[in-house]
């Protein structure tokens, strides 16, 4: 059974930086690509990041030159580094996996499994 917890969100004030976490269980990380995306009330779900099974990071437009992906099967965990960040980034944040899934333009539309989510606050 495929697990995935988050861990990390908070509350941050513009231009500042938060990292989250994610552990994962119940399936071979090392063969599947996983990533994060987020949901705000009242919007749609919006991709954020995620990385392949052989390390190539993907990053929607919302983390394009503010967010890092990475990820560490040794531990069993994926990690979303933010900076710079913003108050419209303010939502829920998933880690989600499918390994039949890959990275890409619509990952985080067709991906199923996903964390409990944490969310992060960005405001003054």
């Amino acid at each position: 059974q495929v697990q995935l917890v988050e861990s990390g969100g908070g509350l941050v004030k513009p231009g500042g930086s938060l990292s989250l976490s994610c552990g994962a269980s119940g399936f071979t990380l090392d063969q599947s690509d996983i990533g994060w995306f987020r949901q705000a009330p009242g919007k749609v779900r919006e991709g954020v990041a995620c990385i392949s099974s052989s390390d190539s990071p993907w990053y929607y437009d919302s983390a394009k030159g503010r967010f890092t992906i990475a990820r560490d099967n040794r531990k069993n965990t994926v990690y979303l580094q933010m900076n710079r960040l913003k108050p419209e980034d303010t939502a829920v944040y998933y880690c989600a996996a499918d390994p039949y899934v890959s990275c890409g333009s619509n990952w985080f539309e067709l991906v199923v499994s996903r964390g409990q989510g944490t969310l992060v606050t960005v405001s003054s």
